[in-house]
């Protein structure tokens, strides 16, 4: 009897930043003290993330847990807030071996959003509360051409950024109000400048594709518009429309002619990035070539280890991934933030999800094959002791089939063909557990 092999998956399904999703999360039963939680983890080179949720503008596209404004003295206790939060932190990952950080980074939400003053407080928390030496680590932040202003940068540069990151989208102001991102491409292009001016080492721009009316003429401009500065790094991101954002409001277009476009898309901006001077390491991710890695390359979290400030932050554990409620939705952000605000014990972790031995492979599977380097077979057999094949016949049989696997890869190591990372969006959905999506499935958009 033939068989029929089940259909590729759509090419764009989830973009998987983080495993599991915080759409898997839950509110904890008997929720564990940090302290406990912490004991025993390797602490010799941890992550800091801090969270700042506020945006001047909420894009069409945005589901990002990020609210508009912030009236009367909201950013000061924000900060208060998370300078509790971080000396509660500290305080369980103790004392009895060297608690080091490796990594910073500020994002949101619009780190700038908050003031020049209140950027050196951020800071000073970081050092003074977590004992971070932001002067001695990549530090990244991220920006907006409204909020990139000289004195906030000024700041940031003095502090010790390495990497500011501007999210553009789009240099053609037809497309950047089709995606509901009110700009002026004179003022991006003035941002830009003055994050030059600031010598910070690595540029990032963000920009989108598939944007009703893009073409590839005009996604060619963008590109073209971004190259002009040089960055360092540059982020081709897929347009999504999500649920109870702003462009989510409006019917999507028929889905399979919008994913070959937005295909078509990716493969011109790809083939052009590539053709000028750029390396690529991930579906989104390009490095200029000439550059200096700045940090942890994207989705290259294989280990845990991270700590998130605040009520957007993950933070992971070995054993647990956890962090605070999550919403999309502007009135339930407001409610989820202004309890953050009025929070006064930080000691315990009251939403996550556990992370056993098997989800722990999958991560970790997940998150090397979507580099463009793939993973060493070699080092995923020396942390979990079997083999990846033994581990996911299926999957990697089915994404060899797909021709999604590079066979012309070096022995011992796993990597995606150049179709395998354009349908990266599809291909690591399929990796989930059944717990994951059933959870996922579970959970109701608030």
């Amino acid at each position: 009897m033939k068989t029929t092999q089940a259909p590729a998956p759509r090419p764009y399904r989830s973009y998987v930043y983080a495993y599991p999703h915080k759409t898997a999360y839950r509110e904890l039963t008997d929720p564990p003290e940090l302290a406990a939680l912490w004991a025993g983890e390797p602490k010799d080179a941890l992550s800091l993330y801090a969270h700042v949720p506020f945006c001047e503008v909420r894009c069409g596209f945005c589901n990002l847990f990020t609210r508009i404004g912030a009236p009367g003295e909201l950013t000061a206790r924000y900060l208060d807030a998370l300078d509790r939060q971080a000396t509660a932190v500290r305080e369980a990952l103790g004392d009895a071996e060297p608690v080091r950080f490796a990594t910073a980074a500020f994002g949101g939400g619009t780190p700038t959003f908050l003031t020049a003053g209140e950027l050196e407080r951020l800071c000073d928390i970081a050092e003074r509360r977590m004992g971070a030496d932001l002067r001695a680590v990549p530090l990244s932040v991220e920006t907006s051409p409204a909020t990139a202003t000289a004195d906030r940068l000024a700041v940031l540069a003095e502090r010790g950024a390495t990497r500011l990151s501007i999210g553009v989208q789009s240099f053609v102001e037809a497309e950047a109000r089709a995606a509901v991102r009110p700009q002026r491409r004179a003022d991006v292009e003035a941002a830009l400048g003055r994050i030059r001016d600031t010598g910070v080492p690595v540029l990032n721009i963000d920009l989108i594709y598939g944007i009703d009316g893009q073409t590839e003429e005009s996604w060619r401009r963008s590109l073209d518009a971004a190259l002009a500065w040089r960055p360092e790094e540059l982020y081709l991101y897929p347009l999504y429309v999500r649920p109870l954002t702003g462009l989510g409001r409006t019917p999507p277009e028929d889905d399979r002619e919008w994913d070959g476009r937005r295909l078509r898309l990716y493969r011109y901006g790809r083939d052009h990035l590539l053709e000028r001077g750029y390396e690529q390491v991930s579906m989104r991710m390009f490095r200029r070539r000439d550059a200096v890695p700045s940090g942890p390359d994207d989705h290259a979290c294989q280990t845990d280890g991270m700590i998130g400030l605040g009520c957007g932050a993950r933070s992971y554990t070995s054993a647990l991934h956890y962090s605070f409620d999550y919403a999309v939705d502007m009135r339930e952000i407001r409610s989820i933030i202004d309890a953050y605000t009025e929070t006064g014990d930080f000691s315990r972790a009251r939403v996550g999800r556990w992370v056993d031995a098997g989800e722990a492979r999958r991560r970790h599977l997940l998150q090397s094959l979507l580099q463009a380097e793939g993973m060493p077979v070699a080092g995923y057999e020396e942390r979990f002791g079997s083999s990846p094949f033994a581990d996911f016949p299926g999957e990697l049989a089915r994404f060899e089939a797909l021709g999604w696997l590079d066979g012309e890869a070096p022995a011992g190591l796993l990597r995606l063909s150049p179709e395998g990372l354009a349908h990266s969006d599809g291909l690591g959905p399929e990796l989930f557990s059944p717990g994951v999506r059933a959870a996922m499935a579970a959970y109701e958009p608030k």
